[in-house]
């Protein structure tokens, strides 16, 4: 790769250092609100660090008259998140005394929305710590997605297409200028923010808690500020707000951009919208009933547990509403399957995505009707587009490997003494972006600090895989991407 690439890269990574250092300057004025000033040292001293090194990497200047191709957006995207993990974990290393191993894993549950931890106590936790998880989860939401496509046009790099090396959104482009794109997705993002935490703080919750899960649920990250998750506020109307928060970030993005801009049918008319939200109502309605009927809840009450946990897990944000892997085999494994379908494309949600399987459908449709009509000429489209050949390609590629890498991952984390369900459920639930797994170690009751370093490193790097859809890092691995 050539030097003035690798230039363009650092200085570009220079900006996101120098956004997360002043980023840090939130759990300080957080700690000075709460009088914990004696607290302020590993703050001040991690945003200093930071914001040095991003400022040399700035100060390099942009070379003039180079621009990025598109495969170096590739380099770009996973170097980024890289060195933000690295140099976010520096407050959990110096607040909080956690060794590499677990202060990088927390970092990159954060800034990948993941939701896995290794802490606990939180309830009693330094509120600087606790709004800082939140805030990497903000910022890997959509936060730093949305700089990068505002930033890169100024620089005469293709903004859109690292955000789409970033999300797989292969959505039209809903504006001519990508750095409007992103001025109406940051107002989206953030308009749904400040509502949700109006709404959370109105429905029972504490103002600074109303933050907290304002910031993990639009982000459908999972961190919360209690041990008891969500299930620590008991007011019915607390678990609904975030419901409709946690469906809220699981919608594409690009589609709240074309409602500003006075398409307010766009999310209806959407196919992959619909049918999300079919099957999380319909998941509602099923559990709901079967969970009322073997508990003799109220059907009401009910539904309610039911709808936190599965669009908690469906969404992957990781919040729990009690342990539901406690609901019995029927239920742990249908949260299980869940897990693996994720939100809409172009959205802070993980797994496969919901675009994937409707196209799986359309595709198995079609080659079920052209063998019982072998000479008919057969459409397939979705969302009233052609299904090109390309984008059925690379879907089946990244299926393939996204199933490919659960596996291996699993296989990897039983040869570091993990039984086969926390193996398994652990690889899923980090690959997929939900966060907590599944049995009495990592379920939704438990965490990932009993685990060894050597597995927390696994789970790390499957927690970048999968919020990076994989082939963005695998294309690094490949000996013809660093030829000229």
């Amino acid at each position: 790769m050539a030097v003035p690439t690798l230039r363009i890269i650092a200085f570009i990574n220079g900006i996101f250092l120098i956004t997360l250092a002043v980023s840090l300057v939130v759990p300080m004025l957080t700690l000075v609100m709460f009088e914990r000033a004696h607290e302020l040292n590993a703050f001040l001293w991690s945003s200093l660090i930071t914001f040095v090194v991003g400022l040399a990497m700035v100060a390099q200047g942009h070379p003039k008259g180079v621009e990025l191709r598109p495969r170096d957006m590739y380099m770009l995207t996973v170097s980024s998140w890289l060195l933000v993990c690295i140099f976010a974990s520096l407050p959990f290393m110096l607040a909080q005394r956690m060794s590499l191993a677990d202060a990088i894993f927390e970092s990159m549950s954060g800034i990948t929305a993941t939701g896995a931890t290794v802490l606990s106590g939180l309830d009693s936790m330094s509120p600087g710590i606790l709004i800082w998880r939140s805030l990497l989860h903000w910022l890997g939401g959509i936060g730093f997605i949305a700089m990068a496509v505002a930033i890169l046009p100024m620089l005469r790099i293709g903004g859109m297409r690292l955000f789409q090396t970033e999300s797989s959104d292969r959505s039209d482009k809903v504006m001519p200028r990508s750095h409007m794109v992103a001025k109406y997705m940051v107002a989206a993002y953030v308009g749904i923010s400040l509502l949700s935490c109006l709404a959370l703080w109105l429905a029972g919750m504490g103002l600074f808690d109303a933050i907290n899960h304002t910031m993990s649920a639009i982000a459908t990250g999972g961190f919360s500020t209690s041990d008891s998750s969500i299930g620590n506020w008991p007011q019915p109307a607390v678990h609904w707000v975030t419901v409709v928060v946690m469906i809220l970030g699981s919608l594409p993005f690009v589609l709240y951009v074309s409602t500003l801009r006075g398409n307010f049918l766009a999310l209806f008319r959407d196919q992959q919208v619909r049918g999300f939200l079919a099957i999380l109502v319909s998941t509602w309605l099923a559990l709901g009933t079967w969970y009322s009927l073997s508990t003799e809840l109220h059907w009401l009450e009910a539904v309610r547990h039911v709808a936190v946990n599965t669009t908690s897990v469906m969404t992957t944000t990781g919040f729990a509403l009690g342990d539901y892997t406690l609901w019995g085999g029927f239920a742990g494994m249908l949260f299980f399957y869940l897990g693996f379908i994720g939100g809409c494309s172009g959205s802070t949600a993980g797994g496969l995505k919901i675009f994937r399987f409707q196209v799986a459908y359309t595709l198995l449709k079609a080659n079920l009707l052209q063998l019982v009509h072998p000479r008919a000429v057969i459409k397939q489209q979705y969302n009233q587009h052609r299904l090109d050949e390309d984008i059925v390609r690379s879907i089946l590629t990244f299926s393939f490997f996204f199933t490919i890498t659960i596996a291996a991952l699993a296989l990897a984390l039983t040869l570091c003494g993990l039984d086969w369900i926390t193996a398994l459920s652990g690889a899923a639930s980090t690959v997929s972006g939900v966060g907590p797994g599944m049995g009495p170690i990592i379920g939704p009751a438990g965490n990932f600090s009993s685990l060894p370093d050597t597995a927390k490193w696994l789970l790390t790097a499957g927690m970048l895989l999968g919020r990076l859809e994989i082939l963005t890092v695998l294309v690094l691995l490949m000996p013809a991407f660093w030829r000229h």
